[in-house]
């Protein structure tokens, strides 16, 4: 039993960068922006988190860090593939290559630890929160095991993430900017037409988009892990884009994507030095890169047809 909730803790644990960078991504591709670096906003803003939360010894200064680090990349990549009509794969990729170099860079430099920030400890990292009454309910069977052991004792941004679920679905399905953005992504002509900017919804969703990636890559270094370990996102962005795409950019079944890899995650950790029946002793390499071959496995036969937003990666040219 008590494998049984770690492992379920640690899934909910490791499916919040994914989910919060998945959401990002859903945001940004809805409106026809596709976006490859969301690896590399994560990175930059877990950097920038770490080190600002360092520095000050305030979480919140490094959650403001984070945020303003990850919208400025997204800006960036808003204006190469928006304002400039550039190739939004390259814009992306670039981005990924910058924030790689550049932190480590900026590691080295301001701290020297390798390119590593400083260990966060007490007002400087984000601490676990008790739900009410998880302490009473402890001794109770099954509903204490699941309230006080799994949905209690999380960072602020696990509860988030999971609310961030009903609210992204709320405002692409329910709110006048969510048709507008799904609009945007199918026939920009046509909102165009309507007298609607193209340019200031898809500038919209890719702030939208640098706010959640801020988020993620502020839970890396402050709250998953004490500080900022290079490349700490370890492809955390590419597999959130999977689970986009596995998901057929839909906010729900996003979530249980990112649920199913953090689990994956999860149990390559737990079989780390384990033997596995039959076949033995396996190399930890192998059990480290488990999630990302079964990511491969499940998209290439488990996704059937996932049709992306029409106007997906084509810069919108006004017709005059």
């Amino acid at each position: 039993m008590d494998i049984v909730v770690l492992t379920i803790e640690s899934t909910i644990r490791l499916s919040v960068p994914l989910l919060l960078a998945a959401l990002a991504g859903l945001f940004s591709e809805r409106s026809g922006i596709f976006d490859i670096g969301l690896e590399g906003k994560m990175l930059g803003a877990a950097f920038a988190g770490g080190a600002a939360a360092a520095v000050f010894s305030s979480a919140l200064m490094g959650l403001l860090a984070a945020l303003v680090v990850s919208v400025a990349l997204s800006l960036v990549h808003g204006y190469a593939s928006i304002t400039q009509r550039g190739n939004q794969i390259v814009s992306g990729v670039a981005i990924n290559f910058i924030a790689m170099g550049t932190t480590v860079i900026l590691g080295q430099a301001w701290f020297a630890q390798g390119g590593r920030t400083p260990a966060l400890s007490g007002d400087a990292r984000f601490t676990t929160i008790d739900l009410p009454f998880a302490e009473a309910l402890a001794d109770v069977p099954v509903i204490g095991t699941i309230y006080s052991d799994i949905l209690s004792g999380h960072f602020w941004l696990t509860y988030f993430a999971f609310a961030m679920v009903p609210f992204a679905w709320w405002v692409l399905y329910r709110t006048r900017f969510g048709l507008r953005l799904r609009a945007v992504g199918e026939n920009p002509g046509a909102v165009d037409t309507a007298g609607i900017s193209v340019t200031w919804l898809r500038y919209r969703a890719v702030i939208c988009c640098g706010i959640l990636c801020g988020f993620a890559g502020a839970y890396l270094s402050m709250a998953l892990t004490a500080g900022f370990v290079k490349n700490m996102t370890a492809g955390k962005g590419y597999i959130a884009l999977a689970a986009l795409i596995f998901a057929k950019w839909r906010p729900v079944p996003i979530m249980y994507a990112c649920l199913l890899f953090g689990f994956l995650d999860a149990m390559g950790i737990r079989m780390q030095g384990q033997p596995l029946p039959i076949i033995g002793p396996v190399p930890v390499q192998f059990i480290q890169a488990l999630p990302y071959i079964l990511t491969v496995i499940l998209l290439a036969g488990f996704i059937g047809k996932a049709e992306p937003p029409k106007a997906g990666g084509v810069p919108y040219v006004k017709e005059r």
